[in-house]
């Protein structure tokens, strides 16, 4: 197991301060503030604290209210909506500096045997053997950028990341708001499903809304230009593992209002839907 993905792993054991109440610190990615996919886990991984331990997360829906300070605390608080006889109901509000940051409402069930269906096919796409990874192509592409920046999107990640399609941030093309992403755990983990839903809901918020911007040849280092996320939901369907390759497979079906609104479908390499999100996210130039 690499270093990395160690830390990660060390930042979603929560410190319990009272019945329901959470702390947990922050990682600096090099961004001016916490990472999205950063306080969803850590919130799932505080809601988990207080359900059954046979019952493991299928839905949440989240909000960002305001951006997370990299050199505060988190303190989560969990809130027991409902216990029933097949499902669990939490509602987690993040805090900082006296003020929420970020609530997200989940919803548990014991894995049960029912109806099954899947009418949507995994995508023919290369790799992910042979291709190289987002790390890589920033260390070519970034070389000449600021340290801050190097640091931010060229150093070793916990969750590899590699793209299908690549569009250059620093000279973005126009494209279709499509793309294609194999991600992975940077080493070996455990059997506990929980721990596999923590890692892919953190890894579902990087370079997520980044697609809905292709179609208009910007990016997140394009100037005076802001991308910050709205809302991020996800509905777990099927067991994964995030120490095997999963295909984030992300479309962009549409942007107005200065939002931008993207999908993605999660498959492993059997070709089963795993795991679906969406998010919306502000996308516009500043003055």
């Amino acid at each position: 197991m690499s270093n990395q993905l160690q830390e990660l792993l060390n930042l979603h054991q929560l410190e319990q301060l009272d019945v329901g109440l959470f702390r947990g610190q922050c990682e600096n990615l090099g961004l001016p503030q916490v990472y999205g996919g950063q306080v969803i886990g850590q919130a799932l991984s505080a809601a988990a604290e207080t359900v059954a331990k046979d019952r493991y997360v299928h839905s949440f829906h989240s909000y960002f209210l305001h951006p997370g300070d990299i050199n505060h605390p988190i303190i989560y608080d969990v809130e027991t909506l409902r216990d029933g006889r097949s499902l669990s109901t939490r509602r987690v509000k993040a805090v900082q500096h006296g003020r929420p940051i970020f609530y997200l409402t989940a919803s548990y069930q014991a894995p049960t045997e029912g109806l099954e269906h899947q009418q949507v096919i995994m995508p023919e796409v290369e790799g992910p053997e042979g291709l190289p990874s987002e790390t890589d192509l920033a260390k070519d592409l970034l070389k000449h950028l600021p340290e801050s920046i190097q640091r931010t999107f060229c150093s070793e990640k916990p969750i590899e990341v590699r793209p299908v399609i690549m569009n250059n941030p620093m000279q973005p093309s126009t494209l279709p708001g499509k793309q294609y992403l194999w991600i992975k755990a940077n080493g070996k983990l455990s059997d506990n499903p929980d721990i596999h839903q923590y890692l892919l809901s953190y890894a579902s918020d990087w370079g997520f809304l980044v697609t809905a911007l292709f179609p208009h040849g910007v990016s997140l280092l394009t100037p005076k230009f802001q991308v910050a996320t709205i809302d991020h939901s996800m509905w777990f369907h099927r067991p994964f593992r995030m120490d095997e390759w999963l295909l984030y497979s992300i479309d962009s079906p549409t942007s107005s209002n200065t939002r931008g609104l993207v999908r993605g479908e999660i498959y492993d390499q059997q070709g089963h839907l795993v795991a679906t999100a969406v998010q919306e996210g502000v996308m516009r130039f500043r003055d």
